[in-house]
């Protein structure tokens, strides 16, 4: 691996937990794609995603504490809260998938390498199975008593 590349253990873990915990939900990853088109009031994106404010608060509530997005108040109007995504909030995410990209890029790559290399000092063929041979006794059926149940009274 590169030496300068990052390890995958430097991205900072509550990050990583906080940011997968806030997109582990279906509603919060579809607010987030609402807010990539443009940033938006939070009664249009209830609106759009058909739920009501309060339950879309909570969501709001998660994606912010992540630092996913953030709420600004135009200078216009101090009632209006406009959210919009957060680029920092997404910066450690991205680390940790150049990361593990890096990584399987390293793996395919000495993968390669020792493909075209044709190493004589790998196996060439598995051991051979031992032959299949069907002189098998067959199996013969055992008599079983019938369960206390299937037994007749009187027999």
């Amino acid at each position: 691996m590169n030496a300068t590349r990052r390890s995958l253990g430097d991205t900072t873990d509550a990050q990583l937990t906080a940011t997968f915990g806030a997109l582990s939900d279906p509603t919060r990853r579809a607010v987030v794609r609402l807010l990539a088109a443009s940033p938006r009031r939070a009664g249009e994106l209830a609106q759009a995603l058909s739920m009501t404010p309060p339950t879309l608060s909570r969501h709001l509530r998660v994606l912010k504490r992540s630092g996913l997005i953030a709420d600004d108040e135009p200078a216009h109007d101090a009632r209006v809260r406009l959210y919009r995504l957060q680029r920092e909030g997404f910066s450690s995410l991205a680390g940790w998938l150049e990361e593990v990209e890096a990584f399987w890029g390293d793996q395919l790559a000495a993968f390669k390498a020792f493909a075209e290399a044709g190493r004589t000092d790998a196996p060439t063929a598995l051991p051979a199975a031992p032959p299949v041979t069907d002189n098998a006794k067959p199996r013969r059926a055992t008599a079983r008593s019938p369960s206390p149940s299937a037994r007749r009274p009187g027999r």
